[in-house]
């Protein structure tokens, strides 16, 4: 059966950036470590699952709006003065090439403004009729996981040679929680990467045992308005104390799944949309033998 392809972008471009040496540059000295593993990275993952589809979902506003009036330190610690993301200035000077060479090669990209890479994921996940593979470094993605509905993670933290399958067995084994509730479980235990608090003196253990005991952030709410027992000793006091942050996380931490986007095809292109512009920007940027590959692989039909 045919299968969709969501790349969570710039989780992949960051893993690049960092796993190709800086001296991976353009003819003028400019990095292009990022760029070239990108390319590799895509290429190896098309020839190796033969998707029908491929879209790369893009980050138009990496800390919406909406989440930062719910929870005003999220990603806080990552923003510059001005209002952007912190980022490395060899990677940051090839983030528009990123978004220039895919267009030129006839890749789908999807993005939309105030929402993330994962709320785009999220959407275009909840739209297929096909299987779904997300391929992404991020954890906070384990939560479009739906077995039913063929929707799994291609985990890239131990490499692509390494991907770990991740479907809900898979997240009930690591984290001791039905499947889908990855979502609700991560607002207990918090993200500090992402600014996120968590409730203050809740772990992934006891995080675990509370999803199992309630089912969700909805039934640990409705126990504790209505004084109902089962709590592990010492956190109904904590939960109660963290109640404001209770009823404000869950949109925080979960993707959003219907966002407006227009439709988005992700065919993969018999060839580029203009094969010597595509060349020119090859040679520009020394894009040398990861460009080839990689438009190898997506217009191998």
């Amino acid at each position: 059966m045919s299968s969709l392809m969501l790349l969570d972008t710039a989780s992949l471009y960051y893993r690049a950036f960092y796993g190709m040496p800086d001296t991976v540059t353009a003819p003028d000295g400019t990095p292009v470590n990022a760029v070239r593993g990108l390319l590799d990275t895509i290429g190896r993952l098309v020839r190796d699952r033969r998707p029908a589809r491929l879209v790369a979902c893009m980050d138009v506003d990496w800390r919406p709006a909406f989440r930062v009036a719910a929870i005003p330190s999220y990603k806080a610690h990552r923003a510059e003065p001005d209002g952007t993301e912190q980022t490395p200035p060899g990677l940051a000077a090839q983030i528009p090439l990123v978004s220039e060479v895919l267009n030129e090669s006839g890749v789908a990209m999807a993005g939309y403004a105030g929402f993330e890479a994962d709320d785009i994921i999220g959407t275009l996940a909840a739209r297929a009729a096909e299987p779904v593979d997300v391929v992404t470094g991020d954890r906070d993605l384990f939560q479009v996981i739906d077995d039913a509905r063929q929707v799994r993670v291609l985990y890239t933290v131990r490499g692509l040679g390494k991907l770990e399958v991740i479907e809900e067995a898979a997240v009930a084994a690591r984290y001791g929680i039905p499947g889908r509730a990855y979502a609700d479980f991560a607002v207990l235990r918090g993200d500090p990467s992402d600014g996120l608090p968590g409730v203050p003196g809740v772990g992934e253990k006891t995080a675990a045992t509370l999803i199992r005991t309630f089912g969700g952030i909805g039934g640990i709410i409705s126990a504790l308005d209505a004084g109902h027992g089962g709590f592990p000793g010492g956190t109904r006091k904590k939960l109660a104390a963290a109640r404001g942050y209770l009823d404000v996380a869950p949109p925080v931490v979960r993707v959003a799944t219907d966002i407006p986007l227009p439709p988005v095809g992700g065919a993969l292109p018999a060839h580029p949309p203009d094969p010597a512009r595509l060349a020119d920007l090859g040679a520009k940027w020394g894009l040398g033998s990861s460009l080839t590959r990689f438009l190898a692989a997506i217009t191998a039909g």
